[in-house]
């Protein structure tokens, strides 16, 4: 289909700002930027508690923010990691995500700070999120969590990041997921895409700024087939946790989050994909401004429920 209108009034409103293209952004001038997607998410969501605290990480404390719903414990626990590219993103940009969610899914979020590029190239990212992982499924009970019901979740490379979690749990024996949600993932560097060729530019999250991200990530390093980086390089995909996988029709990286769940599905995954048509890359940070997409939210909370159900 057509852009959907809500998504082409923001491309108009974006333009008319004058935001320069990340790719020709100074790596602090991106960050700044992305602060902007606050004021596109609507009021926060009262929770009964939010809380800032630090969890131990490979490299030192690693910042969580915690959201507790109202309801009585323990309740189920969702890690939640957030996009930008690994170069860009903090907690405050999905803070009000994050809040939404806890309170749709009566959930405890701890959304993750990890370390960011250039600064701290991969793995650091990933290392963070598995070792905070790790940290809650242990400690749960004392954030009022059953680690029983523990779930992974992202946007962007923040869904590069859960599926990668998700991975590394099941090769390392541990935590126990029982479910993985990835928003529009990274899930390869592959720019030869028929998503990549039809959506390199014009809708928002552009070629060039993949490419931007990508070198700022890895540095010089060669992937080969490295599954935490590229989760769809994996040798196999068997033994993984359900997923919901949504993607967006005008995006660069929708064919490799559709890959992925197709590669889920032929592994015997139990999977949940959806395509969300008319839309733009990072709509699940834009529901103000595209609430045509806010359906989402109520997809990932039927996921959860239907794993946590198991």
């Amino acid at each position: 289909m057509p852009v959907h209108p809500e998504a082409q009034q923001l491309l108009t409103a974006l333009e008319e700002l004058g935001v320069p293209p990340t790719e020709e952004m100074t790596v602090p001038n991106a960050r700044a930027a992305i602060a902007g997607f606050v004021a596109l998410q609507g009021e926060p969501v009262e929770v009964a508690s939010v809380q800032n605290r630090a969890v131990p990480g490979p490299a030192g404390e690693i910042p969580v923010r915690v959201y507790t719903p109202v309801g009585a414990g323990p309740l189920p626990v969702v890690l939640y990691f957030h996009g930008g590219g690994w170069v860009i993103g903090d907690l405050d940009v999905v803070d009000r995500p994050c809040r939404q969610l806890a309170s749709a899914a009566g959930a405890i979020v701890v959304s993750v700070d990890y370390r960011l590029a250039p600064e701290h190239r991969y793995p650091a990212a990933f290392d963070d999120c598995y070792a905070a992982t790790a940290w809650v499924a242990e400690h749960a009970a004392e954030l009022g969590g059953d680690p029983g019901k523990l779930a992974v979740a992202g946007d962007s490379a923040g869904g590069n990041l859960a599926a990668a979690v998700a991975l590394a749990a099941r090769d390392r024996t541990g935590p126990s997921l029982a479910a993985q949600l990835l928003i529009y993932p990274v899930t390869n560097f592959d720019f030869d895409t028929e998503s990549y060729r039809e959506n390199r530019e014009g809708y928002l999250l552009t070629k060039s700024s993949m490419l931007w991200f990508w070198a700022h990530y890895l540095g010089a390093q060669d992937l080969d087939k490295d599954p935490y980086a590229c989760p769809l390089r994996a040798d196999n995909l068997i033994d993984l946790p359900p997923a919901y996988v949504a993607t967006s029709e005008y995006d660069p990286l929708r064919d490799e989050g559709e890959a992925y769940a197709r590669r889920l599905t032929e592994a015997g995954v139990t999977v949940t994909a959806k395509r969300f048509d008319g839309m733009l890359h990072g709509f699940f940070w834009t529901l103000a401004a595209t609430p045509s997409a806010a359906s989402i939210l109520d997809d990932m909370v039927t996921a959860l429920h239907q794993a946590w159900a198991e």
